[in-house]
């Protein structure tokens, strides 16, 4: 029952969001326009001082590295090769386009700031401890602060009825079943984690900021150490795949982006691969966004 407590809590901050966005003041909606982009950062902070003060209680913590590095590398190539075979055989051919080395360095860039919020959030944790000083963080109310800041966001998103056809629906499509398809592959050859977790951990998206907080509420600390840092990969190996092939198959590599299609790797989908992909990158993240944290919460209950 409290699991459904729970994704009750996230739907309802996310639907608030959306269906009151535009009946609140420009003012409020303005900051939080501002906030959102930042407020990942704080949530991972807070992510990573949570899951310090239960680093001791961890009985192989490289190996949760080694893990998510796996299983981001699986899913992120899933995605991609799944939603190439499926506009191969929609009669799609490879596209063109072309890339700016300073946007490919300004991108890692960003991805290393969510590191060092990371290592700040440890830090913070680390020095407390050495004062003596006990402190809470309750990184779920930040959580779903962040699931609103994301509704009013997506009510504000320029979506168009144009864009829905089954053509574009394909790109969310191949991430969906590219994700799922590479785990149930990965499953065969490791046993360290239960099928059912694997398939659970394949749908995050690249959503970081969400996943490791619902899995550690919902599962346990080490599961959702792997949910964050899993995620966290697949939008790293997002971009150097945005940037790599994107130019030529702009449609895999946008499914490669997971949920992250509509705002991190936005910029890189108009430089990488053209205008003409903006609508792809924006529905597909827009139905991972809100498909990510169902079926998270889901798979983590059951």
């Amino acid at each position: 029952m409290q699991s459904f407590w729970l994704i009750f809590q996230l739907l309802f901050c996310l639907a608030i969001g959306f269906l009151y966005a535009r009946k609140l003041p420009q003012t409020v909606v303005k900051v939080s326009f501002a906030v959102l982009p930042y407020f990942s950062y704080v949530l991972l902070i807070s992510i990573a001082f949570e899951f310090s003060q239960l680093l001791d209680e961890l009985e192989h913590p490289y190996q949760i590295l080694s893990t998510s590095l796996s299983i981001a590398a699986i899913t992120s190539l899933g995605a991609f090769t799944c939603c190439y075979l499926l506009f191969k055989w929609a009669g799609y051919q490879p596209s063109s386009g072309w890339v700016s080395t300073q946007l490919v360095i300004k991108s890692l860039i960003n991805i290393s700031y969510a590191f060092i919020a990371l290592g700040i959030g440890y830090l913070l944790h680390a020095g407390l401890g050495s004062l003596n000083i006990q402190a809470q963080i309750s990184t779920w109310h930040l959580l779903l602060v962040f699931m609103f800041l994301i509704g009013v966001d997506l009510a504000y998103s320029p979506l168009d009825r144009s864009w829905l056809n089954w053509k574009i629906l394909l790109v969310p499509l191949g991430c969906i079943l590219g994700s799922l398809l590479s785990v149930l592959l990965y499953g065969i050859w490791q046993s360290d984690i239960r099928l059912q977790d694997l398939i659970m951990l394949s749908q995050g998206y690249g959503f970081y900021s969400m996943s490791g907080i619902v899995v550690t509420e919902l599962r346990n600390a080490e599961l959702g150490s792997i949910a964050l840092m899993n995620d966290l990969f697949r939008e790293i190996f997002a971009i150097l795949l945005m940037y790599c092939l994107g130019w030529r198959y702009p449609r895999a590599a946008i499914a490669a982006a997971g949920a992250t299609s509509m705002d991190v790797t936005l910029p890189m989908v108009k430089q990488a691969c053209g205008n003409d992909f903006i609508p792809h990158a924006m529905l597909s993240g827009f139905i991972l966004s809100v498909l990510a944290p169902v079926m998270v919460s889901v798979l983590a209950a059951i």
